[in-house]
């Protein structure tokens, strides 16, 4: 019980400077003018060590496509979907060239 106690006054110590280190934070932002922060902001846009690094700003991923599919709910049933899955990998792909064969687009 007394270990409880402990730790108890140790978690609630701990939220308390948590708080306090917060509110000074907050405090310290909330005293720059902003004639400060303008100074601060020009420094930082001059400063080459602190400019942003356009390798990381990069998109991740896929490029768009020119011609981007369209999601749909489509229920179907489960034996049509076996039988794509059954050949594996790009199955949607291949669903999708038999749906435009049999609807005369390719």
């Amino acid at each position: 019980m007394r270990a409880a106690l402990v730790s108890m006054r140790d978690s609630e110590q701990r939220n308390l400077s948590r708080k306090t280190l917060l509110d000074r934070a907050k405090a310290a932002a909330e005293a720059i003018t902003p004639e400060e922060d303008a100074a601060i902001t020009a420094a930082a846009r001059t400063d080459p060590d602190a400019q942003p690094n356009r390798a990381l700003a990069r998109r991740i991923g896929r490029p768009r496509s020119a011609n981007p599919k369209q999601s749909v709910m489509l229920r179907l049933d489960p034996d049509i979907v076996e039988r794509f899955k059954a050949d594996g990998d790009g199955w949607q792909t291949r669903m999708n060239d038999a749906l435009r064969k049999a609807a005369g687009l390719k």
